[in-house]
C-alpha cells in the first residue's frame, strides 16, 4: 500500500533523530571496516588528543577521526598532502548528522597527489626557464602605487594596509579583486593580473592571498598563474600566506615574500630607509647651519669690535676728555699766574714800604726822586706785561667753551631733562631732544635708531 502523502499518520513520522539513528545503524551494519586511500588535508589537533582531518581523493572527501588512544599507536607522521591508506568502521555523528571514519590504522602510501603534481608542474617550468635568476626584474625602491591581486574581503588585503599605515607610507594601493580559492580561482587570477598591466601608474604587482591548506592555497600552483606571474610587465611579489612551504608563483616572481605583510614591510622598507637618511641628513644640515652661524656670529662680533672702535662717539669722548683737561690746566695756570702777580705785587708794596715819607726824609731829594722815577718805570711794565698774558689765556678759555663750538656749526643734544645727549645708545624712535645752536634752540622728534 502507498503511503499517503496528503494526510500521513503520526506513526508513519520520524523525528530527525529518529531518522538519524536509523541512517547510523544501516551504516554501521551493512558498511563493514574496510581500508580507504586518500590524501590528507585540514589536519587538525586537539588538545583532548583527538586528530581530525579529510581524506579525498580527485572525486570525493571523507571526514575522518583517529582517537586519542589510536592515534598514540600510529607510526606515521600525518601532515597535510600526505598520501595515506586508513583501516576504520564508518558511523554517523548523531548531534550533526554527518557520517565520518573513526580511524583505527594509518599507513604512508606515498606522496599525496598534490604534492607529485606540483614537483611535475615544477620540474617543468623550471626546465623552460621560467624561474630563471636571470629572469627576475629589481624592485623599485620607492614605489608611489602598488597593485594588489587579492580577494578585497580577506584578512590579506586588512593586514597588507594595516602595516603600510602603520609605518607612514605615502602611496596608492590599488585592489584588483579576484578569487583565491577554489574553482575557478586561477582564472581570475590571471585576469588580474592582465588587468593590472593596463592600469596607468602601476609601479608595482602584489599576487597573494593569507594562509591556509595546501588545498586552499593550490590555485597559486596552478600553470596558468605562474605563467602569467613570469610574463607580467611589472616587477611582481608573489605574498601567499604559507611561511614553511613554497609555491610555484613564488618560484615564478620576482620577488618572495612569506605573507601578505611582509610584503607590506618590504615596499615600504625602501621609503623607511630614505626617511631615515632624510633625518640623518636633516641633523647634519642643522649641524652644518650651527657651526655656519657660529662662525658668521664671531665675524660679526670682531666687525662690530671694529665699528666701535672706528666710531667718532669715543673720538668725541676724547676730545671733551682732554678739552675738560686743558680747561682745567687753564684754570690751574691763570690761578699760578694770578698767584705769581700777587708775589710781585706784594714785593713791589714792600718795596714801596721802603720808601715812605721817613725813610725819604732820610736820604736827599736826589734819591728819593731817582728811586721815584725807578719805580714809576718797572711796575707799568710788569704790570703790562701780566696783563697780556692774562688775555691770551682768557682767549684761549673763550676760544674752548661751548659757545665758540657752537659759533662753528656745532649743536648740542639735551633730552626731556636737560641732560647732555652724546650717543645714540637708549634712544628710542618717537623721543624728543632739544638741539642748542648758536642763535638758539630747536625741538625735534627721533625717527629711528
Amino acid at each position: 500500500m502507498p503511503p499517503n502523502l496528503t494526510n500521513p499518520s503520526a506513526d508513519s513520522v520520524l523525528s530527525v533523530g529518529e531518522f538519524t539513528r536509523r541512517v547510523k545503524d544501516l551504516l554501521e551494519s551493512n558498511l563493514p571496516p574496510c581500508w580507504v586511500r586518500g590524501e590528507i588535508s585540514n589536519l587538525r589537533r586537539q588538545s583532548s588528543g583527538h586528530v581530525y582531518f579529510t581524506l579525498k581523493d580527485a572525486q570525493s572527501q571523507l571526514s575522518c577521526v583517529l582517537f586519542r588512544g589510536d592515534a598514540m599507536r600510529q607510526q606515521v607522521d600525518l601532515r597535510d598532502g600526505l598520501q595515506v591508506i586508513v583501516y576504520g568502521q564508518v558511523s554517523v555523528y548523531e548531534p550533526r548528522g554527518t557520517h565520518q571514519l573513526i580511524c583505527r590504522v594509518v599507513m604512508d602510501d606515498g606522496a599525496g597527489r598534490l604534492q607529485q603534481e606540483f614537483e611535475r608542474l615544477k620540474a617543468k617550468l623550471a626546465a623552460e626557464g621560467l624561474f630563471d635568476a636571470e629572469r627576475k626584474r629589481s624592485l623599485p625602491p620607492l614605489p608611489r602605487a602598488v597593485g594588489f591581486v587579492t580577494s578585497p574581503t580577506g584578512a590579506a588585503i586588512r593586514d597588507f594596509l594595516s602595516i603600510l599605515a602603520r609605518r607612514e607610507w605615502r602611496g596608492r594601493v590599488v585592489v584588483i579583486p579576484a578569487q583565491v580559492q577554489g574553482a575557478g580561482a586561477a582564472a581570475q587570477i590571471v585576469v588580474g593580473i592582465e588587468a593590472a598591466q593596463k592600469l596607468d601608474g602601476l609601479d608595482l604587482l602584489v599576487v597573494g592571498r593569507g594562509g591556509g591548506s595546501l588545498e586552499d592555497l593550490w590555485c597559486f600552483n596552478e600553470e596558468s598563474v605562474a605563467r602569467a606571474i613570469a610574463a607580467c610587465t611589472l616587477p611582481v611579489i608573489s605574498a601567499v600566506g604559507h611561511e614553511i612551504d613554497f609555491t610555484l608563483s613564488d618560484f615564478a616572481a620576482d620577488r618572495r615574500a612569506e605573507t601578505p605583510s611582509a610584503a607590506a614591510e618590504l615596499i615600504s622598507s625602501g621609503y623607511i630607509e630614505m626617511v631615515d637618511r632624510m633625518e640623518i641628513a636633516r641633523d647634519s644640515l642643522h649641524d652644518l647651519i650651527e657651526r655656519a652661524l657660529e662662525r658668521l656670529g664671531y665675524r660679526l662680533d670682531g666687525a662690530r669690535a671694529g665699528l666701535e672702535r672706528r666710531h667718532p662717539q669715543p673720538r668725541l669722548e676724547q676730545a671733551s676728555l682732554r678739552l675738560d683737561d686743558l680747561n682745567n690746566r687753564l684754570r690751574s695756570s691763570l690761578r699760578h699766574t694770578l698767584a705769581e702777580h700777587r708775589s710781585v705785587l706784594a714785593k713791589s708794596l714792600h718795596g714801596l714800604t721802603a720808601h715812605t715819607p721817613e725813610s725819604v726824609l732820610r736820604v736827599s731829594g736826589v734819591q728819593l726822586k731817582s728811586s721815584r722815577d725807578r719805580l714809576a718805570r718797572t711796575v707799568p711794565v710788569e704790570l703790562r706785561r701780566k696783563r697780556e698774558h692774562l688775555k691770551q689765556l682768557t682767549t684761549r678759555l673763550e676760544n674752548a667753551s661751548l659757545q665758540k663750538a657752537l659759533d662753528r656749526g656745532f649743536a648740542v643734544a639735551r633730552d626731556e631733562r636737560g641732560e647732555l645727549v652724546s650717543a645714540k645708545t637708549g634712544l628710542q624712535p618717537g623721543q624728543r631732544l632739544a638741539l642748542d645752536f648758536r642763535d638758539g634752540e630747536i625741538v625735534v622728534r627721533v625717527e629711528t635708531v
